[in-house]
């Protein structure tokens, strides 16, 4: 995009919005299970998301990645700690404040989550039908620069059900980004994906950081194509943060726990197996 033209994707942020590295999300000591009792998902967690970074987490199925986007969309509280959005606490807000919060965070789902009874165009036009009061001319033009931003202003009148995987893909992006909101989360962008679609998808998500000054929260498995654009990574074990660092920190990183994760190796700190009762005893033989 040339730098001398205004930028067509940032339409509402403020000159203060814009001002790179400053704390979007913060989660600070946060403890989280899902019931009083039931196994700790999280434990100490304490986590920072800038302006203007692509931050991955990442870890093992199960290890809690997709619970930090649900904290931080308010979906569930902690039982401890805190989860701020621009220095306030999502803990604490009432259902009005909650909403309002909301509509500053973009949110790609994983397989997109398009509305299959809606076209291309007014998937991506309904954020901007539910929040805001602009003009149809407006609104056409904000949703045609959004399409036109992944590369899908021809797929405009189509159906969720004539388009391929990647595509929804795109489409659901420039849904998450109709309202240019500081914040945007991806809960497993990569899956599914072709290897063109994958790269066309990681490319999008740098460049559209860029361009709208905005924060992105990764949570994926994708190794490759996440350091190829990500400025920070969080590893997540047994609920912790097991390592942090650039891309680079960690491909230099001789931690057990992330070399067995960048190098796909089956034995490591993650088990094959999980904790259960010894073989003797489900099934009457002594094993040595």
């Amino acid at each position: 995009m040339n730098a001398a033209q205004p930028n067509p994707l940032n339409t509402h942020l403020s000159a203060q919005e814009k001002v790179e590295g400053e704390v979007v999300v913060s989660i600070k000591d946060v403890n989280f299970s899902y019931a009083p009792g039931e196994r700790q998902i999280l434990m100490g967690l304490k986590m920072e998301f800038r302006r203007g970074q692509v931050v991955a987490v990442m870890g093992g199925s199960g290890c809690g990645k997709t619970t930090i986007l649900r904290l931080i969309g308010g979906q569930v509280a902690a039982q401890s700690g805190q989860v701020l959005f621009e220095g306030q606490d999502i803990g604490r807000m009432n259902s009005a404040q909650l909403m309002q919060a909301r509509r500053r965070m973009g949110m790609l789902f994983q397989f997109g989550a398009l509305f299959t009874d809606l076209s291309v165009f007014e998937n991506v036009a309904f954020p901007l039908r539910e929040h805001t009061n602009l003009s149809e001319d407006l609104l056409r033009s904000l949703v045609l620069m959004k399409l036109n931003a992944v590369g899908l202003r021809g797929a405009r009148d189509l159906m969720p059900s004539q388009i391929s995987g990647g595509m929804a893909r795109r489409v659901a992006l420039a849904r998450a980004i109709a309202l240019d909101p500081p914040l945007i989360m991806y809960d497993e962008p990569f899956a599914g994906l072709d290897p063109i679609s994958l790269g066309i998808t990681a490319r999008l998500i740098r460049d559209l950081n860029n361009a709208l000054g905005a924060t992105s929260l990764l949570v994926t498995h994708d190794v490759e194509e996440t350091f190829e654009i990500a400025d920070y990574v969080y590893f997540i074990a047994d609920g912790r943060i097991a390592a942090e660092g650039t891309p680079a920190d960690l491909n230099r990183s001789t931690d057990p726990f992330v070399r067995q994760f960048l190098d796909a190796a089956p034995d490591g700190p993650v088990p094959f197996h999980y904790p259960g009762q010894a073989l003797e005893d489900d099934f009457g033989v002594r094993t040595s």
